[in-house]
């Protein structure tokens, strides 16, 4: 039995491939506590993660040091009795706390000279290793060979809490549901074009489908530009409407997602729905949507991946030139969508 502290992901997408780490700490901790250090921004999917404890706010932006308010939240943390820290993201400042509130144990991968605040220091073997949820997984089990198929992130759904959803925001399930998540925080080299959407959508909708548009209050504007392309009738603009918790539930009813890499394409794998991943300026090799229900499609450029927020070469062809043809057709010949699901 052992007390674990996990040092979150800065990012949803990232705080949600790092639950299969989780679930195997939570075997390794037996009857002990498992809590997590999080962003409150990832606190919805966390909340979502039933081998968690205990979710403890990082209450910094990103990037932001403020040396006295970690050293203050580090002593704090002194009286939990934590036997070991694993902390996932590579900065000095995510290592820290674990430093400040004298853990025994503290575990991550060597990175931005904090080998000092890291006594359990891992070097990354990238090649054996090339995905972050392998890369999750072995802080928390080095002598474990990584299979060839990484374990699938999985978050629960309270349908309890879908249901009062549907009534609160006007949603029902009369028609069949598809979600599109034309939103990507990291920069529009990572957005599909709103006319490709909405090029989709119409057609969706002629054939008898509702048109649910997710994400964050950043995306909103993205997001009523796409409404307003859709038409005036069965679509429903929810980007700002929910919390990152309420998003699991009614993600967890589409039927079909279209999405960009992003937080959300995460959540649709982790919820098993029928996803098509659209990446542009970055790679699934690193962070691929983790479920047999989600296709990746990209067009594999010269140019692409470039990692950039906008497009170098001002063209953004990456995005553009892949049509709303190609993402139909995937819904039609590759993804099983399960019926009244």
């Amino acid at each position: 039995m052992k007390n674990i502290l996990v040092v979150g992901a800065a990012w949803v997408g990232d705080a949600i491939l790092s639950q299969p780490l989780l679930a195997l700490l939570r075997r390794h901790a037996g009857a002990g506590r498992l809590d997590v250090l999080a962003p409150r921004w990832t606190h919805g999917v966390l909340q979502r993660m039933p081998e968690v404890d205990q979710i403890i706010d990082l209450p910094f932006a990103h990037g932001e040091l403020n040396l006295r308010a970690r050293w203050r939240l580090g002593r704090s943390l002194r009286s939990a009795a934590y036997d070991q820290a694993l902390v996932l993201p590579n900065s000095l400042k995510s290592a820290l706390i674990p430093w400040f509130a004298g853990i025994p144990r503290r575990t991550g991968y060597i990175g931005e000279q904090r080998r000092g605040l890291l006594n359990d220091a891992r070097r990354l073997d990238r090649e054996s290793h090339p995905l972050m949820v392998q890369r999750f997984l072995a802080l928390g089990d080095p002598e474990n060979p990584m299979s060839a198929a990484p374990p699938q992130p999985r978050l629960r759904v309270n349908t309890e809490h879908q249901a009062r959803l549907l009534e609160s925001l006007g949603l029902n399930r009369e028609r069949p549901i598809a979600i599109f998540c034309p939103g990507a925080e990291y920069g529009p080299a990572k957005r599909w074009p709103v006319a490709h959407f909405a090029a989709v959508g119409r057609r969706w909708i002629e054939d008898g489908w509702q048109i649910w548009v997710m994400g964050s209050a950043r995306d909103r504007d993205v997001g009523a530009s796409l409404i307003d392309q859709l038409g005036p009738s069965f679509r429903h603009l929810l980007c700002g409407a929910t919390g990152l918790e309420d998003a699991v539930d009614l993600m967890a009813l589409g039927q079909r997602v279209v999405a960009n890499d992003s937080g959300l394409m995460h959540m649709a794998a982790a919820l098993d729905r029928p996803t098509v991943a659209i990446f542009g300026s970055s790679s699934p090799q690193f962070t691929p949507p983790l479920s047999a229900a989600a296709h990746v499609v990209r067009l594999d450029l010269p140019c692409s991946p470039c990692f950039e927020r906008t497009c170098p070469l001002g063209h953004l062809r990456c995005l553009t030139e892949l049509t709303p043809e190609v993402v139909m057709a995937h819904f039609s010949t590759r993804l099983h969508e399960p019926a009244g699901s």
